[in-house]
């Protein structure tokens, strides 16, 4: 574990407090995305100021939708490794970031935010980017 438990915790509820369930354990992330079904978004949640400025923000933002993935799952780098190393592994074709927003759709990646396209970027491109990836796959 990189960060200290108790200095993470906010962040993980800044989460869990919008509706994402948290997955700690490669079974955990293993349950959630195997044969998933509908839309799902996932956080490779993190410690760094973009997730904490433009990330979180423009994912609670972008849930203000009337369109939005059917589940919500995070995984956070540097806290529970081994999830994360599971999770990435469900986002082939992608380098490792973080963070960075995957949206499934019936178990395969159909979009990807990754961190270069979150951190030069505002809390509110981020929600509105989000925000047409849901028009156009959680319908």
């Amino acid at each position: 574990m990189l960060y200290d438990p108790t200095l993470v915790q906010p962040m993980r509820d800044e989460l869990t407090s919008i509706g994402f369930k948290e997955l700690t354990t490669p079974a955990e992330v293993e349950e959630a995305l195997t044969n998933v079904k509908g839309t799902s978004m996932l956080l490779i949640n993190s410690v760094c100021g973009c997730a904490a400025g433009q990330a979180r923000p423009g994912i609670a933002l972008s849930l203000t939708n009337s369109v939005v993935p059917d589940n919500l799952f995070t995984v956070f780098a540097g806290q529970d490794t081994e999830a994360t190393a599971k999770a990435r592994e469900y986002i082939t074709g992608y380098p490792p970031s973080s963070p960075s927003i995957a949206i499934f759709k019936d178990g395969e990646v159909v979009e990807m935010l990754e961190r270069l396209h979150i951190e030069n970027n505002g809390a509110d491109q981020v929600a509105g980017k989000l925000m047409e990836v849901f028009q156009k796959y959680c319908n």
